[in-house]
């Protein structure tokens, strides 16, 4: 098993589309940012990158790249998924906890699980979403994110399932083969019941 750990954080900014986990909110004030400023999801990509030590979210999308501006942050979670798979593990479940003063996060909290549930391709029952007002923090321009992901290796039996996969298409194609060499080789001559050369 492998465990990670994400962090994010992003300021209010007024006339920004305001967008977390995945979900837009009519909001008066979004989140500024290089990308759409989604600190749910890049907290989550941060976790899932280092839980397979292959780097944070700044080294695979730059915040100083072009290319990234006001980019959709489910690019950037789609390819932390592939590394991890690449990396021979799955999520095992994911959980997360948002410390922001408005929006109110309860209401949506399903809707929420249920979006990063479906980015991640997995089941939102797998998916914890939290939120946690900053009393005390003088934080109420600021939103956070935290997450944590576990990862188990890849079941025994998905491996078996694609071994039995090729086993199966190999015997088939073997049986193919078999059939094709019967079909070609030539038969050979019956011979008679009884000597035709020996009539009385």
């Amino acid at each position: 098993m492998k465990i990670g750990f994400g962090w994010d954080s992003h300021a209010f900014k007024p006339g920004v589309p305001l967008k977390i986990g995945g979900v837009a909110f009519d909001h008066p004030a979004g989140l500024a940012g290089h990308s759409d400023g989604d600190v749910l999801l890049h907290a989550i990509t941060d976790a899932l990158l280092g839980a397979v030590a292959v780097g944070d979210i700044g080294s695979f999308f730059p915040p100083g790249d072009p290319r990234w501006k006001d980019a959709d942050s489910a690019v950037f979670l789609q390819t932390a998924l592939e590394e991890v798979h690449n990396a021979g593990y799955r999520i095992a479940n994911i959980d997360t906890t948002l410390v922001l003063a408005e929006p109110k996060i309860g209401p949506v909290a399903e809707k929420l699980r249920e979006r990063v549930a479906e980015l991640l391709k997995i089941d939102p029952g797998c998916v914890g979403i939290k939120a946690k007002t900053p009393e005390g923090l003088n934080q109420d321009d600021v939103a956070v994110a935290h997450a944590v992901v576990l990862l188990v290796k890849l079941e025994d039996s998905d491996n078996l399932e694609r071994m039995a996969a090729v086993a199966e298409q190999e015997t088939h194609m073997e049986d193919v083969v078999r059939k094709l060499v019967r079909q070609a080789s030539p038969k050979p001559a019956r011979k008679p019941a009884f000597n035709t050369d020996d009539i009385t």
